[in-house]
């Protein structure tokens, strides 16, 4: 059994890598993390050129992937909220994998779970919901594929403002767009998905769900061979 993980993080070893590679190892499993940004992955055309042959028209690494995803027993998608909704890269890559559904819908029955890193804190109800509208991106994906949804993983992350450093004479900072007309960097501090223990327990409860899930279904289709 084998479960993949991708990351659409462009940053290295960012908050979303960390999170993926520990519900990864949680499941105990021979894993694959694949960092989409190493990858050239064009949109979907939505030519349909892919109805008859399972393969996209796109000459590109998409190709590549989706292969790799056929052959998993279980996929791990994560990404960011790039304008409170699912990035871009990450957004792109699921749309290759359209390929997959026709007429033989590959990624029926397989095992999925999300990782979503976003700026956004969930109490605050006066901005969008940043982290669910991007975990609903990958699970609606995953449910209307047919696949076995686990659940997900939300993190804490940095606005990019905190790399840019000119919060003060910003006029459309996101920083202090989320935590207030007075917020700076050092007020509001850098996000680190080991100091959330609450991510941190709920990436390795959800490795352990993924790794629960195959074994249970590979004793199912043992029972009926």
């Amino acid at each position: 059994m084998k479960v993949l993980g991708f990351s659409g993080s462009p940053i290295k070893n960012s908050n979303t890598d960390r999170v993926i590679l520990e519900v990864l190892k949680a499941t105990g499993l021979k894993y694959e993390f694949i960092k989409l940004a190493d990858y050239k992955i064009e949109p979907c055309k939505a030519c349909l050129g892919c109805v008859k042959t399972n393969e996209c028209v796109i000459k590109d690494d998409g190709i590549k992937l989706a292969k790799k995803v056929k052959e998993a027993d279980a996929i791990v998608i994560g990404g960011y909220t790039s304008y409170s909704s699912l990035d871009a890269r990450t957004k792109a890559f699921i749309e290759r994998l359209y390929p997959l559904r026709h007429n033989f819908g590959f990624m029926a029955g397989k095992v999925g779970a999300a990782v979503i890193t976003s700026a956004v804190p969930e109490e605050n109800k006066m901005l969008p919901p940043a982290a669910e509208m991007g975990v609903n991106s990958i699970m609606f994906y995953m449910m209307e594929e047919g696949m076995k949804f686990l659940g997900s993983v939300k993190v804490l992350g940095n606005v990019p403002c905190v790399s840019c450093r000119v919060e003060e004479d910003c006029e459309v900072s996101g920083l202090k767009m989320i935590h207030g007309p007075d917020a700076t960097i050092d007020s509001v501090g850098i996000k680190s998905f080991e100091e959330q223990e609450t991510a941190i327990k709920g990436a390795r409860e959800l490795g352990e769900k993924i790794a629960q899930a195959l074994k249970s279904k590979v004793n199912r289709e043992e029972y009926y061979v």
